[in-house]
């Protein structure tokens, strides 16, 4: 039905993306579900489509197919993105490339084919995955590639939820710290990193974008799932 809401999830076959599908499934969307290798589904109201989201084609594919199937384009989740913790001056043009390919072109084509979906329905809502070292650096842990890609993502937030407010389009960004995504790695010893003193879920994050999804007066929040880092030292 073309009432039914519809969104576009980035770097959606595994972690917080795959659950970010079944959470926008479970609360009644249809998904345009992108990552780089993705799997047919079999239920007919997800949307796979492979592809390199820093790519300009693939976003033009995921946003233009999205919508030719489904109708409308209510939500965009940039998750798709890298990280990469290494000493400043160890980091390599391959490094750089990977980090502003992965977390800013990829948001950028794909958002801006999205706002121009939104602009003209007159509604929309846009979700960046950030992180919270882009804002409060850790002690041991280099990641300025991490702080550059990251934090202009923040700032991209608060200027989008400003110029499109108008149009109806709300932008707001979840920010992590450390997300227990590969259930066989080791996070031993990082549970001291948070004032909480535990590794975060993906759960945490899911529940973020989902009340984000539903907070109709929310708009440019940049909403900290971090044990507290965020608010300071401890």
């Amino acid at each position: 039905m073309i009432d039914e809401k519809v969104a576009i999830i980035t770097g959606a076959s595994h972690g917080i993306g795959a659950a970010l599908v079944a959470a926008y499934r479970d609360a009644g969307f249809k998904v345009v579900a992108n990552a780089l290798s993705v799997e047919r589904d079999t239920d007919p109201n997800v949307l796979n489509l492979a592809g390199d989201i820093s790519k300009p084609e693939t976003a033009e594919v995921i946003v233009n197919h999205g919508v030719d199937r489904f109708g409308r384009l209510d939500t965009l989740v940039n998750n798709a993105g890298a990280y990469i913790s290494k000493p400043f001056t160890e980091y390599t043009p391959a490094d750089y490339d990977v980090m502003i390919s992965n977390n800013l072109d990829g948001f950028f084509h794909v958002t801006q084919r999205a706002i121009r979906v939104m602009q003209a329905q007159g509604w929309g809502h846009i979700v960046n995955i950030t992180a919270t070292v882009a804002e409060q650096p850790v002690k041991g842990v280099p990641a300025t590639l991490a702080s550059l890609a990251k934090g202009g993502l923040n700032s991209a937030t608060k200027a989008l939820a400003i110029e499109y407010a108008s149009c109806g389009i709300r932008v707001n960004a979840v920010s992590p710290i450390i997300i227990r995504t590969h259930p066989e790695a080791s996070y031993a010893g990082l549970e001291s990193q948070t004032p909480l003193g535990r590794i975060g879920e993906i759960h945490d994050v899911v529940a973020a974008v989902m009340y984000l999804e539903n907070a109709g007066f929310v708009t440019g929040e940049i909403s900290h799932v971090d044990g507290g880092q965020s608010a300071g030292h401890w």
